[in-house]
């Protein structure tokens, strides 16, 4: 008998919902500064002393930051969530714009590229129940999340895994993404922006998810509205190989029509308020 990891199991998370909202916000304060004190971290958050010392611990065992004598400091690249924290970020604007990308897929005998990310991750969801239906990708969490559903063709890219992502990047990766042609290629970013494009923290990341986009007859970028706006280090693709946009009703409306005006399409999901 052979087992099946499930996804929780590749996944290190915080033990309540509290603490992972704590996490997220000792990310934040680390983006902007080589180092936080503990006594900062307190007064910013409101907590004690002794629970920040239990949360930092537990963010050292998962790689998340380095702790030091009173404090803590970032453990890599700043400005990049880790992709296990990033489940609690911005769910129902996710699952929105998730529901939005599967309207775009044609039903009947299709293949699609998905790259890594939560918001990706939710597309390949909602996605699970079609039928001749074939998805390649290099994310871990995308392909544990559908591997088991018999209607669906998985293949999986070979290649080297980042931590911080679970996405498998790097030369065999994209080997696979040029040898295949695929209709659509549903992709996640860390920011667009009418400046940059969509962009992404890593380079090797980004060359290899550019990979995917060369091979994919329409392009569709799936960002909550904290990433419109935003540039980042390495350029995934340009604003003219990109077709459509999705994202929510947070999104800066003044940048959404400057990507427009590059000849992206733009669909805007309203949110809950």
């Amino acid at each position: 008998m052979v087992l099946t990891p499930s996804r929780e199991a590749f996944l290190p998370r915080a033990t309540s919902g509290k603490r992972s909202d704590r996490m997220l916000a000792v990310l934040s304060l680390l983006s902007d500064r080589e180092s936080i004190s503990l006594a900062t971290l307190s007064d910013e958050l409101q907590v004690s002393a002794a629970t920040i010392r239990r949360d930092l611990a537990e963010m050292e065992d998962q790689g998340l930051l380095v702790r030091t004598h009173g404090g803590a400091r970032a453990s890599g690249p700043r400005g990049e969530v880790p992709v296990r924290l990033r489940d609690s970020q911005f769910r129902d604007a996710k699952r929105r714009i998730a529901l939005r990308a599967a309207e775009l897929i044609p039903t009947g005998p299709y293949a699609i590229a998905i790259s890594g990310g939560t918001t990706t991750a939710e597309v390949a969801k909602a996605l699970a129940l079609r039928q001749q239906l074939t998805i390649v990708t290099n994310a871990l969490t995308t392909a544990i999340e559908i591997a088991s559903r018999p209607n669906l063709k998985v293949i999986m890219t070979g290649g080297v895994v980042r931590s911080s992502s679970f996405e498998v990047v790097g030369s065999l990766a994209e080997n696979t993404f040029n040898a295949i042609n695929v209709g659509t290629a549903i992709l996640g970013t860390d920011g667009i922006s009418s400046q940059g494009g969509a962009t992404t923290h890593d380079e090797t990341e980004a060359r290899t998810n550019h990979a995917m986009v060369a091979h994919a007859q329409r392009v569709i970028v799936v960002a909550d509205g904290s990433k419109v706006g935003r540039l980042t280090l390495a350029r995934v693709a340009g604003l003219d190989e990109i077709d459509d946009l999705i994202t929510d009703s947070s999104a800066d409306p003044v940048e959404l029509e400057k990507i427009a005006a590059a000849g992206v399409t733009i669909h805007v999901v309203t949110t809950a308020p």
